[in-house]
């Protein structure tokens, strides 16, 4: 089978997972990147804070497909998850009780029965029930969805045989059913209650079904704990070396394989043959030393994209009328996003008044959840339905500095914040100042003295930075409405487009947001069968 050549526009970790395979299969493949390195939100960031190294968006790993790390040999290239025990810790204000949450099922329910010897006993019952719905979802992320509810080709019937035949599976288990359509169609504070008693319980659970998202959602939370790289489903750990340890592999593996890959290369136009096949894609390349901009023509038989859906159709493919009806139902997707990250460079640990101590403990290791009650969570939310950013907001804290040593000087530690919500607009400094620094100052003593460096990415932050339209760090909400066939819209959900030889992927794709690679291996799937290939 002759080489094709094939560009890929965006050099996130999906990109460079397709480049990979694809390369893998012997193509001649092109990554272009606008950034100055290649990741995407798992990047890491060594410039804003020298000494340090700061993931600057995504900060966390659970997700990324173990099969994709074996397929591409990762760990040969530097690819290591670190794991985290405890892995989250939730303060209770104006007290020294707190709720550590970790592997151990012993250990787990002596936490719990601080507050509740009930809860206490029913939680290795629900982390199993939860663990086996997620395992079935997960079972989903690398199946190629139809490209929409009704078929259109074989390919479509085969997609839906599949599904059918993975719903069966679940069927046969009714009560397994009932828990899984009681998680996704009501509202997952009931879901929570129908399980526990305890609030910070409950608080710090459902804090996964609001991250990345305006509203509360069943999926969101399933997403939260359905990934494997942590060597355990739901475990979330840290990457040697801050979350641009899964690009950086990514792109030697790359690179091994003869994908080329090009940075500081802004994709303007993708140029068609009669308006129905790929031509080639013209990007402009700047050289950083010296700010002069080239336009550049590479000739391509395939090209994907892995950027925003949005910017895909409203600009790459800015006034081709074939997409003309695809183009309105991806620009009508919902990707509003109140999500703002923090990131810290600290003196010291944060002496938690929970937890007092500033050597390195369990307190420092794992997520720390400063959203202590149901009731402060649906207040924040609250507070942004009505038109204003949360007065009290959630915040997500880490400090994988503790756990990795490559992070910082010795004796100085990174701290990264994930909060909502946030209004677009939002003055990102003097929000810190004014409510999340005042916030936490009520959890740690001393968190004035060892705060070194800030830096703020709002909304509009994250979307200028990457790319993410409306700062979604999904690349688009993940409702149920934008699942599946719907993701990124009805007519596209398999990878393919009207346009020959133009494919799509990344997080807007099958099967969302998050670190997780499969947008990228499905989307090499589909072209190498398309390309003629068997079992690829």
């Amino acid at each position: 089978m002759s080489s094709k050549k094939i560009v890929i526009i965006g050099g996130g970790h999906n990109g460079l997972v397709a480049a990979a395979y694809l390369a893998k299969a012997g193509h001649k493949v092109t990554v272009l990147e606008s950034r100055h390195q290649v990741g995407g939100a798992a990047s890491t960031d060594t410039d804003t804070f020298p000494g340090f190294k700061i993931s600057t968006a995504s900060y966390l790993n659970s997700l990324f497909s173990s099969q994709i790390v074996r397929d591409l040999d990762l760990k040969r290239f530097g690819y290591e998850m670190l794991p985290r025990e405890p892995s989250s810790f939730t303060p209770v204000p104006g007290s020294t009780k707190s709720l550590l949450l970790g592997k151990d099922t012993a250990f787990n329910q002596a936490q719990i029965a601080q507050f509740s010897k009930r809860d206490a006993e029913m939680y290795p019952r629900y982390e199993h029930e939860l663990g086996k719905i997620a395992e079935w979802v997960a079972a989903m992320m690398p199946m190629i969805p139809p490209s929409g509810p009704l078929p259109r080709k074989m390919s479509d019937i085969q997609s839906m045989f599949a599904f059918a035949h993975h719903v069966l599976r679940m069927i046969a288990t009714p009560r397994r059913m009932y828990g899984l359509c009681k998680l996704l169609l009501t509202d997952p504070v009931k879901y929570l209650d129908s399980w526990f008693e305890s609030d910070v319980l409950k608080a710090t659970l459902i804090t996964d079904a609001l991250i990345g998202t305006t509203k509360l959602s069943g999926y969101v939370l399933l997403h939260h704990v359905m990934g494997d790289a942590g060597s355990a489903r739901g475990i979330w750990g840290y990457m040697r070396g801050s979350m641009g340890g899964i690009s950086n592999a990514l792109a030697t593996a790359c690179k091994e394989l003869g994908v080329e890959i090009i940075c500081d290369a802004h994709a303007r136009r993708i140029t068609l043959i009669r308006t129905k096949t790929v031509s080639l894609v013209i990007a402009n390349i700047r050289d950083s030393r010296c700010e002069i901009v080239t336009p550049r023509i590479f000739p391509a038989d395939i090209v994907v994209s892995t950027i925003n859906p949005t910017t895909t159709f409203t600009k790459l493919l800015e006034g081709v009328h074939a997409v003309d009806d695809i183009r309105k139902k991806v620009v009508a997707r919902d990707c509003e996003s109140a999500s703002t990250k923090v990131n810290l460079t600290l003196s010291g640990l944060p002496n938690f008044r929970a937890m007092p101590g500033t050597i390195p403990g369990p307190q420092h290791q794992g997520t720390i959840h400063i959203a202590p009650s149901v009731a402060y969570i649906l207040e924040a939310l609250r507070d942004y339905q009505e038109g204003r950013s949360s007065l009290r907001p959630i915040l997500e804290i880490t400090i994988p500095s503790v756990v990795d040593d490559t992070l910082a000087p010795k004796g100085r530690h990174v701290m990264n914040i994930f909060l909502q919500f946030v209004k677009k607009g939002e003055d990102g400094q003097k929000y810190f100042r004014d409510v999340i620094l005042p916030l936490m100052r009520e959890y740690i003593s001393n968190i004035d003295e060892i705060i070194t460096g800030v830096q703020i990415l709002t909304p509009q932050d994250l979307e200028r930075e990457f790319g993410m339209v409306g700062g979604n760090i999904f690349h688009g909400g993940m409702g149920l409405k934008q699942l599946w066939w719907n993701r990124p819209a009805p007519g596209i959900a398999d990878y393919r487009t009207p346009i020959k030889g133009f494919y799509l992927s990344g997080a807007g794709t099958h099967p969302g947001g998050g670190v997780c690679g499969y947008p990228g291996s499905n989307t090499a799937r589909v072209i190498l069968e398309d390309l003629g290939y068997r079992n690829s």
